[in-house]
């Protein structure tokens, strides 16, 4: 009981997160910081923000393919378990969630994706995806967010 009552002050105080990092925005309130404790199966802020602080260059992609322009999140997906939330907005329009498939704890592969799982890419026309900003709410509820250009990601 006591954790809680020290994880709530330490939020409300705007402790927990490192440097550069933001509260999260008033739509978030109703996520709670989980516990940190390294699991050794990355399935915490505390262990996949690493990871992804050093892989931003591949966090999204986009492809043509068959007449669309396909926008994929494959790699952050596969970090999904230190994540709350993952949010995506296109050529400067509105942020959009993106549903991400539950964190498969208690098996050996919590972080895989499975075909039940949906897709890891959204279709657009072609040659519309000219900018993609994605936002990252951890489960230490610190923010990280990104902007991306087509060149920057396009996949040959």
């Amino acid at each position: 009981m006591i954790d809680w009552i020290l994880i709530t002050i330490a939020v409300a105080l705007g402790g927990g997160g490192q440097a550069g990092e933001s509260a999260p925005p008033a739509q978030d309130a109703a996520f709670m910081a989980e516990p940190q404790v390294p699991s050794g199966k990355f399935t915490t802020a505390a262990e996949v923000k690493p990871i992804l602080g050093m892989t931003r260059g591949n966090w999204i992609a986009v492809r043509e393919f068959d007449g669309q322009d396909l926008f994929y999140v494959t790699h952050l997906l596969s970090w999904r378990c230190g994540l709350h939330q993952m949010r995506y907005g296109l050529n400067g329009g509105p942020m959009q969630v993106w549903p991400m498939p539950p964190c498969l704890e208690g098996t050996a592969t919590p972080n895989a994706l499975r075909t039940e799982d949906g897709l890891p890419y959204i279709a657009q026309p072609l040659g519309s995806i000219e900018t993609v900003r994605i936002e990252l709410l951890y489960d230490d509820l610190s923010e990280e967010a990104a902007e991306f250009s087509r060149s920057d990601v396009l996949m040959p």
